[in-house]
């Protein structure tokens, strides 16, 4: 099992990890990247590595699903998001309006829904990372 170098086996990803990281040092310990096959000047990249964290990336692959759908905020979830930062609610409607867009583009564009799901994850990954990094250490 590949394992990225920068992240220690079996450490937890707080708040006060996620402002040492980059997202290129976050998305392998994710799983969420290429398999790349390189010889000299070719370079082939295949499916996900499925390397490190299986329960988050599960995790980010399922809540994926849920962008095929029209953005919009429940009452329930405008209710929860009250206490949160204005900044931390306006990364989390970017998201929404991105993903949602990003899913139905791809999909008109032919790509399998499982290879689809896998893009809008990854690049959740990137906008839970941003969160991340509006929240302070003590927070988490």
């Amino acid at each position: 099992m590949i394992r990225p170098r920068s992240i220690a086996p079996g450490k937890r990803i707080t708040p006060a990890v996620c402002l040492q990281l980059t997202f290129a040092t976050l998305s392998p310990y994710l799983g969420l990247v290429p398999s790349e096959h390189s010889s000299g000047a070719s370079v082939k990249r295949g499916g996900l590595t499925k390397a490190g964290n299986s329960a988050a990336r599960r995790l980010l692959i399922e809540a994926a699903w849920c962008y095929r759908f029209p953005p919009r905020i429940s009452r329930e979830l405008r209710l929860r998001q009250e206490a949160q930062p204005r900044p931390i609610r306006e990364i989390a409607w970017k998201a929404q309006l991105r993903l949602c867009a990003r899913y139905r583009k791809l999909a008109r564009g032919g790509k399998p829904a499982n290879v689809v799901t896998a893009a809008i994850a990854r690049e959740l990954a990137g906008f839970v990372w941003a969160i991340a990094r509006h929240v302070s250490p003590a927070a988490g």
